[in-house]
């Protein structure tokens, strides 16, 4: 059960990691449309639509994408809380 959560644990904080990136290839349209970038959207946005679905921008600023990882990081800290009581 250990290995379970650790791998589930591990997948989230890399995922994390890809959301970052996606952000921040956001501010760089030309990076975006790499083969990379491509990828990266389809990993990351059907994760990101149901946030912005019920967050509205603040002006120019989204800030669906921190809610968004703050809730995985909530996961994450459920995992490891999990991996001790188990």
């Amino acid at each position: 059960m250990d290995f379970v959560i650790y791998i589930l644990n591990e997948a989230i904080g890399l995922y994390s990691i890809l959301l970052i990136i996606y952000i921040f290839m956001s501010w760089v349209p030309s990076v975006k449309e790499s083969s990379i970038g491509r990828f990266l959207e389809r990993i990351c946005e059907p994760y990101l639509e149901p946030f912005r679905r019920f967050i509205p921008p603040f002006g120019m600023i989204d800030v669906s994408p921190i809610v968004a990882i703050l809730v995985l990081n909530l996961a994450r800290g459920g995992l490891e809380y999990l991996s001790r009581i188990v």
